[in-house]
């Protein structure tokens, strides 16, 4: 008797906690979805609107309980949207820098989901074309009854210091004076302790001596992935720099007050000094912690660099 009831409490305190828990919650909104109205409005005025609200995918819950899904409306008419909405398209690395920080998650999200259904309209195994299900969380083969989920890409980026300074990097690709935190992605078999030792041995040929998870970040670029942000700590003693030129075009030690200083500082058109250089930033966005006094300072700022190098 007395487990019985031991039993029926644990049930009704699950119970109790799911009806509590706002995640809980958002995610039995979701299923089934409504179709929402007013994208059918502005897409009835163009050609095949069932059509394109088929190819919809869902990609979250609003805190308002209400269903969010992405389109991809790359083939129909840009200037119609456009007047429509009253606003412009334009390139999601720029859009994830000036959205709000809550949409910038739902945009990487939603293009990630929206390349992946791009590219695996067709079953790998038989050749045969595969079919989305409503949610667009995944595509089925009938003819073979292979079912295909998307898949995210670890990476990680590691924000490398020697006790009183940290190093960035640049590649040839990057505009003039920016640099970024260490990043690559795992390999087959890696843990993120084995993939941040290696990449930092490979780019800039220093040994780390420790190292700790700071946050994480989906990223789209280039595909669907997962940043994992860590800190490292090289020996101070053993702090030179032995660049892979075929990766990085330059690697240097910044001190405290050099990034204070170049997270200020806005992209220039023109080639600017050699000492000059900023790092990409974006207002505040809550990733991770910090230490105390200064290095917490330095944290908050870098949370956002951390994670968008690529």
């Amino acid at each position: 008797m007395a487990a019985v009831h031991q039993a029926l409490h644990r049930r009704v305190s699950s119970l109790a906690c799911r009806l509590h828990s706002t995640y809980v919650r958002k995610m039995s909104f979701l299923f089934p979805f409504p179709c929402c109205s007013e994208t059918r409005q502005v897409l009835e005025k163009l050609q095949e609107a069932e059509q394109w609200m088929e190819k919809s995918v869902l990609i979250g819950c609003s805190d308002e309980h209400r269903a969010r899904f992405a389109l991809d409306l790359g083939a129909l008419d840009k200037s119609v949207i456009e007047s429509e909405l009253q606003g412009s398209f334009t390139d999601l690395r720029k859009a994830l820098f000036v959205v709000d920080g809550k949409d910038s998650p739902l945009l990487a999200s939603a293009q990630s989901l929206l390349r992946w259904h791009d590219s695996h309209q067709y079953c790998s195994k038989t050749g045969q074309p595969t079919e989305k299900n409503p949610a667009g969380s995944k595509r089925v083969c009938h003819a073979s009854g292979v079912t295909y989920y998307p898949q995210v890409s670890p990476v990680v980026i590691t924000l490398v210091s020697d006790g009183s300074r940290c190093l960035l990097a640049r590649q040839p690709s990057f505009p003039p004076g920016m640099f970024t935190a260490l990043s690559g992605f795992c390999d087959l078999g890696e843990n993120v302790e084995e993939a941040v030792r290696r990449e930092v041995a490979e780019e800039v040929g220093l040994e780390v001596e420790s190292l700790r998870y700071s946050a994480s970040q989906h990223w789209p670029f280039p595909s669907s992935s997962l940043m994992i942000a860590c800190h490292a700590l090289v020996g101070a003693q053993r702090a030179e720099i032995s660049l892979d030129t075929l990766e990085l075009e330059e690697a240097r030690w910044f001190g405290l007050e050099e990034v204070v200083e170049g997270l200020k500082r806005e992209p220039s058109s023109s080639k600017q000094d050699d000492d000059s250089f900023f790092c990409p930033k974006k207002e505040r966005t809550e990733l991770s912690g910090g230490g105390e006094g200064k290095s917490k300072t330095a944290h908050e700022h870098f949370r956002r660099p951390q994670l968008m190098q690529r």
